[in-house]
This record gives C-alpha cells, structure tokens and sequence, in this order.
C-alpha cells in the first residue's frame, strides 16, 4: 500500500511540473529515433536536426536534462566550455565519438 501510495505521490508531483507539461514527446521519439541513426557517417545537417529537437525550450542550448542516449552519456565531454549546457557546435563534437 505504501508503494501505491508513494508512486501516487511522486505521479502526480511530476505531472504538476511545468517543465513535464512542456514537454513534446514526439520530439523526444524523433530525437530517439535520429540519434539511434547517426553513424560516423552522419552530417553536420543531422546534428543541427538532433539539435532543434533535444532544445526543448528553444533557449539555443541543451541542458543536461534536454539530454538524452549518447548525448547524455557524454555530456560532460562535449560540453568543452563547461558551462553546464551544449550549444550547436559542441553537440557537433558527437560526430568524433561516433567515429
């Protein structure tokens, strides 16, 4: 009952979140998809795509929690500036570690 009642909680907590409301799955399965495709084969072109999808505010930076899959595995290494996001150019970095 405890357990029920705890996944209540934290359910109903997340879904009270603004951050959870605006949230675009279809961008997020889209990411998933095209990030699941990049070989080291893949373009610039791709990345910038990748990119508009991860950048779920629209604030031109992926945070570490717009992350996901190899980005986020990696995040502290392509953040090059350490600022604690990626612009476009460090998320171009991807493409060296898929080679």
């Amino acid at each position: 009952m405890k357990k029920i009642a705890l996944t209540l909680v934290i359910t109903v907590s997340l879904f009270s979140c603004n951050g959870v409301k605006n949230v675009n799955t279809s961008n997020i399965a889209s990411a998933a998809t095209l990030l699941s495709s990049l070989s080291s084969n893949s373009t610039v072109q791709q990345i910038s795509s990748l990119f508009s999808l991860l950048d779920t505010n629209k604030d031109e930076a992926i945070s570490s929690t717009e992350a996901i899959g190899t980005v986020s595995d990696n995040f502290s290494v392509l953040d090059t500036d350490s600022n604690s996001s990626l612009n476009l150019t460090e998320l171009t970095g991807l493409l060296g570690l898929l080679k």
